[in-house]
């Protein structure tokens, strides 16, 4: 899964709609634009209402997941919020209300990418007569509870830093799930029970194996370890239960045979828990190719869970923006080129790509782990031997990808950073375009090249198995950018187009990701720590060679690459290698390369970017708004047309998830 777009470019003609929104603390919200929506037939907007109410009504599933107090948490603050009568221009309502914003936003109370807790900047005294002074029965109090008992219970949790200080921990030397506050495994569960329980229930013989443990959290009842599984009926039913009415609805409405049978056999899986089930899912979700709505709704990647095994709610509504995906067929039609003429080993390689599809998308809803800040390219499903017996979908979400690009034009974040006027202008024309085709070839191709050895564990890298993979497929990406065949097909205008993307993701690895994490902390998010691993890694080896530098001018630290055409071969070589610890499951070879290059902090070069990136004044996060669909009935009941209207306001949309999309109860034991 590919994160936000880091290239930028000059600015462009101003467009009525607005792109950028709200901004408070580090984070700057943003709006995207549904095109061509009104373009789709009656029958195929209804479809995407109905996918995205289900992509909706999960949203609560994800914050328990994220800490079991979150649900709570966020009921009491948002009772405060609205119903507190006191006075709202104190410093203390002010920064609950940032506090609050925080927490919508993050779908719990630590970062959404750092994983730290942050603390909030309102006195405890403040909360709690405040609390005293709302209505009890909005409060989410256990049964019998008082509400100074519900203070001493809750306020550990959000002030003291020292209690449940990270969502998902990745120290090394550290139990890493007793030490984190996600919600995947129950009270007193160890790394060790957790690695064992699973690992017995793993048949080495298995061509086809479960992802067990993805859709339950591990507990431990009578001191005997037991699965809780996610289903109807189950944990998280009641909230599964609104998906599936939902989803039964687009069912009803969805555009040809087979795309029915894919959300029936979802509904399936929902209702039973079987993770058969699910690869049944799976298969028939890629071998579904002739609608053009489509969607992602379920338990999906395992970037939350330490262990990298359970996985986190996420929903996403879209439908195929016809134009762009001319290109990404281009690409997925000559996938078996690109996998043989792969710098890895031949015993790494496919030799034959089945089933690889890409397309360009248009959001139309986005939920769960995708809300709001979001991926802008997915690729699944995650289950390797469907993967190579049945192929992947890959995405680009396009109108995502323009929302990010529009709103940084005119920032002078590239002004700041390179110094080169040359290499200024090569961003400038082709920033944009070399950024989706980057994202193209990690989805599409990226994640989908390769195979396992025979008898190899898919979970033996264990916590450093995602950012190996997305080592992966961004090398894969960055190393046939450069190639002459992205001419050939018509993808870069030039020979010259992808220094562009060389450029931007070496500045980023290297430097300006670092605008995310605070002084004297380690870069734990899997897709930092993999930009990281590549960039340090080619600057280490291309600075022996000449090939990449640090130069100094004007007292600021910039980067220069004096030979793209060898920086190619670093990546290469470095793939070559990253290929080989993934198919060989080299767990120790793993943990080396990661911990070597992409976990420490230069404090020097950090303490300048922090202080550079500060007087531009801009945020480093950005997520957004959802736009709002509103059915037009008309007096027999029927829906005649879908309204799409972009004005509903940051704490406006917040607030009426929580009271439409409100499906679990605060307590999921």
């Amino acid at each position: 899964m590919a994160l936000m777009s880091t290239a930028l470019t000059a600015p462009s003609a101003a467009e009525d709609f607005k792109y950028n929104d709200e901004r408070f603390a580090d984070l700057q919200m943003l709006r995207y634009k549904v095109q061509d929506f009104e373009t789709l037939t009656l029958q195929q907007k209804k479809l995407v209402y109905y996918l995205s109410e289900a992509t909706l009504s999960g949203r609560d599933i994800l914050w328990d997941q994220n800490g079991k107090y979150n649900l709570r948490i966020r009921q009491m603050l948002e009772t405060v919020y609205t119903q507190w009568e006191g006075d709202k221009s104190t410093t203390d309502f002010k920064e609950l209300t940032c506090y609050l914003k925080r927490v919508w936003f993050s779908n719990g109370i630590h970062h959404h990418y750092g994983c730290d807790k942050f603390i909030p900047n309102f006195s405890q005294e403040f909360l709690r007569k405040a609390l005293h002074e709302v209505d009890t029965k909005l409060l989410p109090l256990a049964e019998g509870q008082s509400i100074d008992e519900f203070c001493n219970e809750i306020f550990p949790v959000v002030f003291d830093p020292k209690v449940q200080p990270k969502r998902v921990n990745q120290a090394v030397g550290e139990d890493l799930v007793l030490t984190s506050a996600c919600n995947y495994y129950g009270e007193g569960v160890t790394q060790k029970e957790a690695e064992d329980f699973y690992n017995a229930m793993k048949d080495p013989n298995n061509k086809q194996p479960l992802m067990w443990g993805m859709n339950s959290r591990l507990v431990k009842e009578n001191g005997v370890l037991t699965e809780k599984v996610w289903r109807s009926g189950g944990l998280y039913g009641t909230a599964i239960d609104k998906v599936i009415y939902w989803l039964a609805k687009a069912a009803d409405v969805a555009e040809n045979p087979r795309q029915e049978s894919v959300i029936r056999t979802l509904i399936e899986y929902y209702k039973t828990g079987d993770l058969k089930t699910f690869d049944q899912y799976t298969i028939l979700w890629v071998q579904e190719q002739d609608g053009d709505v489509d969607f992602v709704n379920g338990f999906t990647e395992s970037y939350g869970d330490p262990l990298g095994m359970k996985a986190s709610w996420e929903g996403l509504t879209n439908f195929k923006n016809k134009k762009a995906t001319l290109r990404t067929e281009k690409m997925s039609a000559n996938a078996q080129w690109f996998e043989d003429h792969s710098p890895v080993d031949p015993r790494f390689k496919k030799s034959k790509c089945k089933g690889i599809s890409a397309k360009v998308i248009t959001a139309a809803m986005l939920g769960g782990d995708l809300y709001p800040a979001t991926a802008i390219g997915i690729n699944l499903p995650n289950s390797n031997w469907v993967r190579a017996e049945h192929g992947s979908k890959s995405v680009t979400i396009g109108n995502l990808t323009e929302a990010y690009s529009k709103a940084a034009h005119g920032n002078g974040f590239m002004q700041e950073f390179c110094s080169d006027k040359a290499t200024l202008q090569l961003i400038e024309k082709y920033g944009d375009l070399c950024d989706d085709l980057h994202t193209d070839l990690h989805e599409c191709l990226g994640h989908g090249s390769g195979q396992l050895l025979p008898g190899v564990d898919p979970d033996t890298l264990k916590a450093y198995g995602s950012t190996i993979e997305e080592t992966r497929a961004d090398l894969f990406g960055l190393y046939y950018m450069a190639d002459d065949k992205m001419v050939e097909l018509g993808l870069t205008p030039n020979p010259e187009a992808y220094k562009s993307q060389y450029f931007t993701y070496m500045l980023n690895g290297l430097m300006t990701q670092l605008v995310r994490i605070e002084p004297g902390n380690d870069i734990e998010e899997a897709h930092m720590r993999n930009r990281a691993l590549i960039a340090n890694w080619a600057m280490e080896k291309g600075q022996a060679e000449g090939v990449v530098e640090w130069v100094r001018e004007n007292d600021k630290t910039y980067i220069r690459i004096n030979d793209y055409k060898k920086l190619r071969e670093l990546f290469g070589k470095l793939l070559a290698e990253i290929q080989r610890i993934k198919s060989e499951g080299d767990y120790n070879a793993a943990q080396k390369i990661v911990e070597q290059y992409a976990v420490k902090v230069n404090p020097e070069l950090h303490a300048e970017i922090l202080e550079r990136y500060k007087r531009l004044n801009l945020a480093p996060y950005k997520g957004f708004i959802n736009p709002v669909m509103t059915p037009v009935v008309d007096a027999a009941g029927n829906i005649t047309d879908i309204i799409i209207t972009y004005d509903e306001a940051y704490d406006a949309q917040m607030l009426r998830y929580s009271r439409d999309y409100g499906t679990l109860p605060f307590i999921n034991e």
